[in-house]
């Protein structure tokens, strides 16, 4: 199997390990809905990008990236514990602004609209 495929299975495993982790055990109230969009893990997993959704406002979204950078020590344990991978990646938390971007599109889809 080439190493991309065994990396998107790490990516995968650890995406759900914090979706899990997040929607279940978190009891921080900083955290909102949050929903894990993508893992992205360096192929020595030292490292891995998390790609976050959160519903709400600017506001909700910052507390919400605070909430989840002060529970990395404890998201990093349970990766640990569930995948037993060769190293435990530093976790980073970012916000995927991917369904903003396409509601920005529609947005300006449906103002153009068919002109006549």
């Amino acid at each position: 199997m080439p190493a991309g495929g065994r990396m998107r299975r790490v990516d995968e495993a650890v995406r759900q390990v914090l979706a899990d982790a997040i929607a279940e055990e978190l009891k921080d109230p900083r955290v909102g809905f949050v929903t894990v969009t993508d893992v992205k893990t360096s192929p020595d997993l030292s490292f891995a990008r998390v790609y976050v959704s959160v519903l709400g406002d600017e506001q909700a979204r910052a507390a919400s990236l605070d909430g989840l950078r002060h529970a990395h020590g404890y998201l990093q344990g349970r990766i640990a514990s569930d995948l037993r991978l060769r190293r435990t990646p530093t976790l980073e938390f970012r916000y995927d602004d991917t369904t903003d971007r396409a509601l920005r599109v529609e947005d300006l889809l449906r103002d153009e609209g068919p002109q006549r």
